[in-house]
């Protein structure tokens, strides 16, 4: 019994012991160390997109009867890539046609009557003058030389209303002539063009097909504007600002770097997600690209010449601005309240006040910290 007692307090010496070698023995911690040149990047995931895509089709109803162009294909601006039966608006056409040159045969013949009314009234008005010089003469009657001048009268009503007749025939011309140009328009409708110089991503029907005005026939992206549009974080986007720089890394060649750089700011954030919407253009990226391939991009925003980082994991209470953080000082551990700034790619932020002169900040936590303990202090090569 005395045996049993004797060794169960050498055990429990043993273990006090034990726990207060734990609990007072130094403890190694990781700390972080001023770095230069470091590079402020800010890291976003998105999809490749082309800022200028169509879905084109006709502005006219009808049945597919051929198509010049298909998915993949390179386009040049006025190229004709599809057609609609035509028949009947040809035939609106060929009328219109056949009105303006009705006009064309009446306008002729009112403008011949013109010029033959306009030639009688220059003999009438001869004659009216002879009739009356005469009679003031009194070498004839007064009856002929009203006569005359009545002669003349009717001459100039004929020729009036031969003026009016041209006039009314050239303003149905410009009626005439405003709906064969709709007409026209109207079967240039029937014919599908490119708009701009374009790759097709996508072609939506068939020949033989019947399709509405608006029906969307190709999907046509303009291969200058290809660029990646990213998601970045609200909390990371204050410091954002056009053309500045990025790498881009595509889906399909992780092991490959673009270059670009920022051509757009979205001016609405996504409310659900809390995510601003960046646009970058690629300055170097491949001549094919596929529309929604998965991007990320890493954005250059400011580059310290010396700053003191310290992983976010490794602040406390972190608010976006302040938090608490362990602290070798003197020998022992301490935790202290900073203040901090930018934040980069790495899941690091900057520290930028409240650090005591001489401390070392830990930068990885580690099991046993303990305010008052002894900790020996190593930076990670």
């Amino acid at each position: 019994m005395r045996r049993a007692l004797i060794f169960g307090l050498i055990l429990a010496a043993l273990a006090a012991v034990g726990i207060f070698y734990l609990r007072e023995s130094p403890v190694t911690v990781q700390v972080a160390t001023v770095e230069r040149q470091v590079p402020l990047r800010i890291y976003g995931l998105g999809t490749v997109e082309a800022r200028i895509l169509s879905k084109i089709g006709f502005e006219s109803g009808g049945s597919l009867i051929s198509l010049a162009a298909d998915a993949g294909d390179r386009i040049m601006r006025g190229k004709e890539i599809a057609v609609l039966n035509a028949a009947v608006q040809q035939a609106r056409v060929e009328r219109a046609r056949a009105a303006l040159a009705a006009n064309s045969a009446a306008l002729a013949k009112a403008e011949a009557l013109h010029v033959r009314i306009r030639a009688v009234l220059t003999q009438i008005q001869a004659t009216n003058r002879r009739q009356q010089e005469l009679v003031r003469q009194n070498v004839t009657s007064a009856q002929r030389a009203e006569e005359a001048q009545r002669d003349e009268n009717v001459a100039r009503a004929d020729l009036a209303v031969a003026e009016a007749e041209v006039k009314v025939v050239q303003s149905q011309r410009v009626d005439v002539e405003a709906a064969l140009r709709q007409e026209e328009a109207i079967l240039g409708q029937f014919r599908l063009v490119a708009p701009y110089d374009a790759t097709i991503i996508a072609r939506h029907a068939e020949a033989g097909a019947v399709v509405k005005a608006g029906d969307p026939i190709f999907t046509l992206i303009d291969p200058l504007s290809i660029w990646v549009q990213i998601y970045v974080d609200e909390e990371r986007a204050g410091r954002l600002a056009l053309n500045q720089p990025a790498t881009i890394r595509l889906r399909s060649q992780p092991q490959e770097e673009f270059k670009g750089k920022i051509a757009r700011i979205g001016l609405e954030s996504d409310r659900v997600n809390e995510e601003r919407r960046i646009w970058i253009s690629c300055e170097d990226c491949p001549q094919q690209l596929y529309l929604g391939e998965q991007a990320d991009a890493r954005i250059l925003t400011a580059v310290r010449e010396s700053a003191l980082m310290v992983p976010e994991v490794a602040v406390s209470g972190f608010d976006g601005r302040r938090g608490r953080v362990w602290l070798v000082r003197e020998g022992r551990l301490h935790e202290t309240e900073l203040t901090f700034g930018a934040r980069d790619d790495r899941g690091r932020v900057e520290i930028t006040g409240g650090l005591p002169e001489g401390a070392l900040v830990v930068s990885a936590l580690a099991p046993g910290l303990r305010a008052g303990r002894r900790a020996h202090a190593e930076t990670r090569p």
